[in-house]
């Protein structure tokens, strides 16, 4: 990470713990990822305080703090350009799985069920190692996916972040698939007919989703050259 990056990521997670938290539940966040609270702060400000506590701490800690705190880098930041670290050299159909992070087992459940119909789906909280500035990470998926699935959780529609995601998917005309679990989408993608959850489980859920894109013009094209990929490396 550089020096600016990082300088500019402290500053926004104490701005961020600063409105979410009093000094004893910013010392309890600390105290999580073993952080010591900082000692002899001058100023009665907890934005201050908590970054001089962040001042040293390691890279991978730092990002997995920030990752809690849906903090990130600046949208459109040089880094996001290029593939994700999970999709370099992938010939499969690149699907975002948009999701809350407190629900990224049915994210990574569904993306482990789409793999097996040739779609590599980018789930944020599993596919972005500690160590890659995990923001410009995302923006990268957002631009090279061609197709995105929104798990509609309860609590979707109140993330800044799910509806941004929702918002460049949109404005780049891939193919959009809300998958309704609690929650109805909102906003541009409503006038669209979710895919319900019923009773079933990832496997019939990614089975229809795989459907969808085989007939979609936007997808179906690259759908069946990554199916072929697979079939044409299977020996007689």
């Amino acid at each position: 990470m550089r020096a600016s990056d990082r300088i500019s990521l402290i500053d926004k997670m104490g701005r961020e713990l600063q409105a979410r938290f009093g000094y004893a539940e910013i010392d309890i966040f600390l105290a999580h990822y073993k952080v010591e609270k900082p000692q002899c702060v001058s100023t009665n400000s907890k934005w201050v305080y908590s970054k001089e506590a962040l001042r040293s701490v390691d890279e991978a800690t730092l990002l997995k703090m920030a990752g809690e705190l849906d903090v990130g880098f600046p949208t459109g930041s040089p880094a996001a350009i290029g593939d994700p670290q999970n999709w370099i050299d992938t010939t499969d159909l690149k699907m975002f799985i948009s999701h809350l992070s407190d629900h990224r087992d049915k994210a990574t459940r569904l993306k482990e069920c789409l793999a097996s119909y040739s779609i590599s789906g980018f789930v944020a909280h599993e596919d972005i190692e500690p160590t890659l500035e995990w923001q410009a990470e995302i923006e990268r998926a957002l631009r090279a996916m061609d197709a995105f699935v929104a798990i509609h959780t309860r609590g979707f529609s109140e993330s800044v972040w799910t509806q941004q995601e929702i918002g460049f998917a949109y404005a780049r005309g891939v193919k959009i698939i809300s998958l309704k679990m609690g929650e109805d989408p909102t906003g541009f993608i409503s006038k669209q007919q979710a895919l319900p959850r019923r009773d079933r489980a990832a496997e019939k859920i990614a089975e229809e989703i795989n459907s969808i894109l085989a007939k979609d013009e936007r997808t179906s094209a690259k759908l069946q050259a990554a199916k072929r990929k697979i079939l044409d490396g299977i020996p007689f």
